[in-house]
C-alpha cells in the first residue's frame, strides 16, 4: 500500500494548485483523477471562451499567455498541461476514487479502481461537472438528448431544442444556429439568465428579436419523443417536431463521498458542505475541500480565479497541524 502525506482527489486547476503547494512544502503527495488531466475543461464545448482573463486562470505563478484577453478552452487545456509538465506533478489519471475511510486519528485509507493508499491528509477538489441535473421527464434517456454539448456540427440542418437560460445553453443555441440548425430555446424563467457573458447577451437578444432563434419563456419541456418534444407554457401546451435536445439544465458536485465520510451539508436547496473558511478543513480532521465543491449546489459561487487561494490556505494549516 502506497503512503503519502497528502492525497488530492481531482486533477483540475485547483487540484493542481494544491499539488504545487504540496511540492513547495516538500510533502509527499499524489493526485488521483478519474479521467483526463483537467477533465472538466477537456469536456467543455470545443469553442468555449472563458469569462475570466488568462491572468486570473493562472496557477503556480506560471504566466498564461493567450491570443485574446479571454482564453478559449483549447488554450486553457494546453496551459494546464504545460503547468503539470513544468512542476513534474505526480498525477494518476483514469483512476477513480471509490472509497475514503478514516482509519485512525491521523490516517485515511483511500481505495481506488487500481490500488489502495494511506495518507495523513485528503483534499477533495472534484468540481461539479460530472453530475448533470436531470429533468426527470419521459424520454430524457433517449439517444437524441444530450446533457453535455461539445461541437455544433452534429446539429447542422436539424430541429434542435436547447433547454436553459445561462451560458452553456446560450452558447449552444448560437453555435448550432450558425451551423444551420433550426433552434428553439426553452427557458423556465421570464428572461435570459443574469450570468450570460456580457459580449454574448446582445447576440442572443438580437437573434431572438429577428426571429432567427425561437424562444419560449416561462416554459418547460414535459416530455420527449423520438421525433418531437412537448412544451408547457403559460399559453398552453405545444408539440414541436424535433431531432435533438440539448439539455443545459446545470450540474452538481457528487456529494456521495462527502456524505459517506460524515461531512455535513447545510440546506436542502443549497447542500453547502460545512468547512472552516480559513483553513478549508471539514469537521473531519485532515479532510479538506478546495474549489467549486465548496459551494454545494451554488456552482456560480466558486471559480478558478477566486478559489486558487484555497491551496495556500490548506497548506498553511497543514504546516502547522502536522508539525
Amino acid at each position: 500500500m502506497e503512503e503519502y502525506e497528502v492525497l488530492i482527489i481531482g486533477a483540475g486547476p485547483i487540484g493542481m494548485a494544491c499539488a504545487i503547494e504540496a511540492k513547495k512544502a516538500g510533502l509527499k503527495y499524489v493526485i488521483v483523477e478519474k479521467g483526463a488531466l483537467v477533465n472538466s475543461l477537456y469536456n467543455y464545448p470545443v469553442f468555449m471562451t472563458f469569462f475570466s482573463t488568462s491572468q486570473k486562470l493562472e496557477i503556480g505563478e506560471v504566466p498564461f499567455v493567450s491570443i485574446s484577453p479571454k482564453p478559449n478552452r483549447n488554450e486553457a487545456v494546453e496551459y494546464y498541461r504545460r503547468v503539470a509538465e513544468k512542476f513534474d506533478l505526480q498525477i494518476n489519471l483514469f483512476e477513480k476514487v471509490e472509497e475514503v475511510i478514516k482509519i485512525s486519528a491521523t490516517q485515511f485509507e483511500v481505495k481506488t479502481s487500481k490500488k489502495r493508499y494511506k495518507t495523513r491528509n485528503v483534499i477533495i477538489s472534484t468540481g461539479f461537472y460530472d453530475v448533470p441535473l436531470l429533468m426527470n421527464i419521459p424520454g430524457e434517456n433517449l439517444p437524441k438528448v444530450a446533457h453535455y454539448y461539445k461541437d455544433p456540427h452534429l446539429y447542422a440542418f436539424q430541429n434542435v431544442v436547447v433547454i436553459g437560460a445561462n451560458n452553456s445553453a446560450i452558447d449552444a443555441a448560437l453555435e448550432t444556429y450558425r451551423k444551420g440548425a433550426n433552434v428553439t430555446l426553452v427557458i423556465r424563467g421570464a428572461e435570459i439568465g443574469s450570468y450570460v457573458k456580457y459580449w454574448v447577451r446582445p447576440d442572443i437578444e438580437n437573434r431572438i428579436k429577428e426571429g432567427e432563434i425561437k424562444v419560449y419563456f416561462n416554459a418547460e419541456v414535459t416530455a420527449i419523443a423520438a421525433d418531437s418534444v412537448t412544451i408547457k407554457t403559460q399559453e398552453g401546451m405545444f408539440i414541436l417536431e424535433n431531432d435533438f435536445v440539448i439539455a443545459m439544465t446545470g450540474y452538481k458536485p457528487d456529494f456521495g463521498m462527502l456524505k459517506k465520510l460524515g461531512v455535513q451539508l447545510e440546506g436542502e436547496s443549497s447542500a453547502v458542505p460545512v468547512y472552516n473558511p480559513e483553513t478549508m478543513e471539514t469537521s473531519l480532521p485532515g479532510l479538506y475541500l478546495a474549489g467549486v465543491v465548496c459551494g454545494g449546489l451554488d456552482t456560480h459561487k466558486w471559480f478558478i480565479e477566486n478559489s486558487r487561494v484555497h491551496a495556500e490556505q490548506i497548506f498553511k494549516h497543514i504546516a502547522v497541524k502536522d508539525k
